[in-house]
């Protein structure tokens, strides 16, 4: 069944509205007429059966049949904070850790990241893009919450505001992730592709982040950042 993304404002049982870009999609690509039976979610958790009421030029009108019980949301609170790559490396990485069931992911600009933002502006428009990947995944792999995209921020910055348990994964001076006890809320942090600059390990022993080293092969960036939640969602999370 086809897939469509609508705000909570718009769910008002028994009626519900998709904006203009969803409609554009579900009228020009995949050609649906009035009467199809569509599933649509909230991005809070809900998802709902529904039937094509009308379909004008800015927007499509829902009959709301039933709920649809969500089966592909994890129980394990993970965060992904990782540092920006170049090209497109970061927006593999949204896609899968998305699919992957993370739940929010944070850009971090660190010492060796090869990617410098050009302002706000540079970094607000990435940051959409991310969070427009990150929908368009959660709309293919089944999942009923969008991932939260935060704001880039310097590592620095996220030492100091971080909370909880917080694995760096590095590939020297750390420890085994075997060690680590079962939690259900964690913050795993990658980076970049330099590696991590020494002065920034001892910030995060500072601020108490737990430093990993996986085995002896040293990972790429965007293959950390896949293999990570992966690994995690294997061991604390439901990815058995």
């Amino acid at each position: 069944m086809r897939r469509f993304y609508t705000v909570p404002e718009n769910i008002q049982a028994p009626n519900a509205v998709l904006t203009a870009e969803e409609t554009k999609h579900l009228r020009d690509v995949l050609r649906l007429r009035e009467g199809a039976e569509i599933a649509v979610f909230d991005g809070i958790g809900n998802e709902y059966l529904c039937s094509v009421e009308s379909i004008s030029k800015y927007e499509t009108k829902l009959s709301i049949i039933g709920t649809i019980p969500s089966q592909f949301e994890s129980f394990f609170d993970l965060t992904l904070a990782a540092a920006l790559m170049k090209g497109e490396k970061f927006d593999l990485v949204v896609q899968k850790a998305c699919e992957l069931g993370v739940q929010k992911i944070i850009p971090l600009q660190t010492r060796r990241s090869d990617v410098r933002l050009k302002g706000d502006a540079d970094s607000a428009k990435r940051v959409e893009r991310w969070r427009r990947i990150a929908l368009e995944s959660s709309k293919q792999c089944g999942r009923t919450r969008l991932p939260e995209i935060g704001n880039v921020m310097s590592f620095e910055q996220f030492s100091k505001t971080t909370e909880g348990v917080n694995l760096l994964f590095s590939e020297r001076n750390g420890t085994s992730l075997s060690a680590v006890e079962p939690v259900q809320s964690m913050t795993a942090v990658i980076g970049p592709e330099g590696g991590w600059d020494d002065s920034e390990l001892e910030t995060a022993s500072a601020a108490t982040m737990r430093i990993i080293t996986l085995g002896g092969r040293i990972l790429r960036a965007e293959t950390a950042g896949i293999v990570v939640p992966a690994l995690l969602q294997n061991q604390f999370g439901d990815l058995k």
